[in-house]
């Protein structure tokens, strides 16, 4: 097996956050007060953070986070109250402290002790509670998709500006040694110029049915849950996992699952916003409540430096290139693939295997804090680094603004029927009124970011 060298863990993509603007949300609680950011964090302090969303990404993030020797989670935030208490348990048991339950993450964040908040909540929430940790002084750790619609993260880009705290997104991918090492080979000419990067998921999905109206649970406080969006009645369908597929909350595969894989093509190709973007696809395989494509296949062109594609099959599970999901670069002199793990592959132009290295943890075992832990904790302690070392992070907003805004704009593609015209200076849609309609979304009252 090839092992990246000993400074794999050193190399990172830096990008800056230019641009200060006042920022305003709605939804904050009276009394409520920004913090410094040069006064929230000791020297010597283990760093405390609240946990917002636990009932599956976030409780994976929250088992990684309380196994972290320098951190400590103080906070376990969450609508669903059988959530938050498996949660309290497992981060208990790691940490050997129990968190306290606060249902309502704003009133985490006027706490003093809190440090970072860690969103993994579902998408609509993404950015906002993103901004409001912001304007508390609080750094943020950020799950994919950074923001549900362009506009929102935009916002948040000047919200990181203004109040100038640690916002790190959580595309883990960069920050697995092996696909570090890949890039890295990628960059140096392993395969001469790289023009063409595709990635796919692929899954096996079942209908979600037609859901009924029927009265919440006394667990969920689907008030507080929906926050930002639009209110809707309840349905017996929606929660915990299919709000993906409703426009209201989700983003559809592409952002769910694409936005990884993404994010990898646009690191390895060297490119920052497109030219050109077209998507094909739609709801096919069931009739029901699902509104987000579970097929589709969206093209991001960036003039003459070259083209990313992404294939969704959100009800079909055949692997594309021997893997669910990937990326694969092709080049003047041969391709690489990259896979779910930490490993990748690299051929020459007749297919001939060149290079192998393996999906394997234990290269970075001495890293962890447990041996047994996620590769996630590479991108969670290289967070923490940056907030108490100034350490570069792997995936700062504007890097993770950017891999979003690749995936947002297919979906509005698909949404307008349209080939989009995008400006490559910012990502911006050019001539396409109807397109733009999309660019932003509509808010519960209240709840509206401006600037």
């Amino acid at each position: 097996m090839n092992k990246p060298d000993g400074n794999t863990r050193r190399h990172f993509i830096k990008n800056a956050v230019t641009g200060v603007t006042a920022i305003s949300l709605g939804g904050i609680l009276p009394g409520f007060s920004a913090k410094s950011y040069a006064n929230i964090l000791g020297a010597n302090d283990r760093i405390k953070v609240a946990m917002m969303g636990v009932n599956a990404r976030g409780l994976a993030l929250a088992d990684n986070f309380s196994q972290q020797s320098n951190c400590e989670i103080s906070y376990v935030c969450d609508v669903d109250s059988r959530a938050a208490d498996k949660c309290i348990g497992i981060v208990e048991k790691n940490q050997h402290k129990r968190p306290k339950a606060e249902p309502d993450f704003r009133k985490a964040l006027e706490q003093k002790e809190v440090d970072v908040l860690v969103v993994a909540a579902p998408d609509h929430w993404h950015a906002p509670a993103a901004i409001l940790a912001s304007k508390a002084g609080k750094h943020v750790y950020l799950e994919k998709p950074c923001s549900h619609n362009p506009n929102e993260g935009e916002i948040l880009l000047a919200a990181a500006a203004k109040y100038k705290n640690i916002i790190q997104m959580g595309n883990q991918r960069r920050s697995y040694p092996n696909i570090v090492a890949a890039i890295k080979e990628l960059h140096g000419g392993i395969i001469g110029r790289p023009y063409f990067a595709k990635t796919w998921y692929t899954n096996n999905r079942p209908s979600i049915g037609i859901g009924k109206e029927t009265a919440v649970p006394a667990w969920l406080n689907f008030d507080l849950w929906q926050g930002p969006a639009p209110r809707v009645a309840y349905k017996d369908n929606f929660l915990h996992y299919n709000w993906h597929w409703f426009w209201n909350w989700g983003t559809g595969e592409a952002l769910n699952n694409g936005t990884h894989m993404v994010d990898l093509a646009r690191w390895g190709l060297g490119v920052d916003y497109p030219t050109k973007v077209t998507s094909a696809g739609g709801r096919y395989r069931y009739q029901d409540d699902w509104q987000t494509p579970d097929t589709q296949v969206m093209t991001l062109e960036f003039g003459n430096k070259g083209t990313i594609t992404w294939e969704g099959r959100s009800c079909n599970g055949r692997n594309i290139e021997g893997a669910s999901v990937g990326v694969i670069f092709y080049g003047e002199n041969g391709s690489l693939q990259i896979g779910a793990g930490n490993g990748y592959t690299i051929y020459d132009l007749n297919n001939k295997l060149v290079k192998e290295v393996k999906n394997d943890v234990n290269i970075v075992a001495g890293s962890l804090t447990n041996p047994s832990q996620s590769l996630d904790a590479l991108h969670i302690n290289n967070f923490f680094d940056a907030i108490k070392k100034g350490t570069a992070l792997r995936s700062d907003i504007l890097s993770g603004h950017q891999s979003t805004l690749l995936v947002q704009l297919g979906n509005i593609a698909q949404r307008a029927g349209s080939t989009l015209d995008i400006d490559p200076k910012n990502g911006h849609i050019l001539n396409n009124a109807a397109a733009m309609k999309f660019w932003k979304r509509t808010y519960q009252k209240g709840w509206e970011p401006t600037i």
